[in-house]
């Protein structure tokens, strides 16, 4: 099995999860536009819609059109970016870290603590070797923080009071940051 490097390296991580794992393409912002200015649907020209993420809405049903539980928990945090994070929040409108994978799981149907540290111990501990999306890994000696991994190297989290919900990389914080992955049973 080949390993990544990434920087200095993560020996663990094989490049095959760091690459190769399909992530669904961001949605693009959507533009302010006069009513005059928008197409109108014909036969020629199909109407597409567009949905903005509505902050306050109900969580979906487990059975979202995913078919899978992990995809069913990338689905649902997907849904959450753009949110602001805010300490102790579990949803709808906002969320810490620890709550954004409770209730991202919880649309998976499966039912995890609150904190990051009851969280660690709920799952099945995870060589980063073979993560798969879905599965929740933890940052810091204190296991502080908490994401989900979408796939080829990139997590969906919570980063911290003020900031936005987020898929960005999961050597955010660095390398030495991530202290390992569960995952949910």
């Amino acid at each position: 099995m080949t390993t990544a490097t990434y920087g200095a390296g993560l020996p663990g991580i094989p490049a095959s999860a760091l690459a190769a794992t399909p992530v669904a393409a961001e949605p693009a912002e959507p533009t302010t536009a006069p009513v005059s200015a928008a197409p109108t649907a014909t036969a020629e020209t199909p109407s597409t819609t567009f949905t903005p993420v509505v902050h306050g809405g109900s969580w979906p049903a487990p059975d979202t059109g995913h078919s899978t539980q992990a995809e069913r928990v990338v689905a649902f945090a997907r849904a959450q970016i753009g949110r602001p994070c805010v300490w102790g929040a579990v949803g709808p409108g906002s969320y810490d870290a620890p709550g954004l994978t409770q209730a991202a799981w919880k649309a998976a149907g499966v039912t995890l603590p609150r904190t990051t540290r009851a969280q660690w111990e709920a799952g099945v501990q995870v060589p980063l070797a073979d993560v798969r999306v879905g599965d929740l890994v933890f940052f810091h000696d204190d296991l502080g923080h908490v994401g989900i991994w979408s796939g080829a190297g990139m997590m969906i989290h919570a980063p911290g009071p003020g900031a936005l919900i987020r898929e960005e990389s999961v050597f955010y914080a660095g390398q030495s940051a991530i202290r390992g992955a569960i995952r949910p049973a």
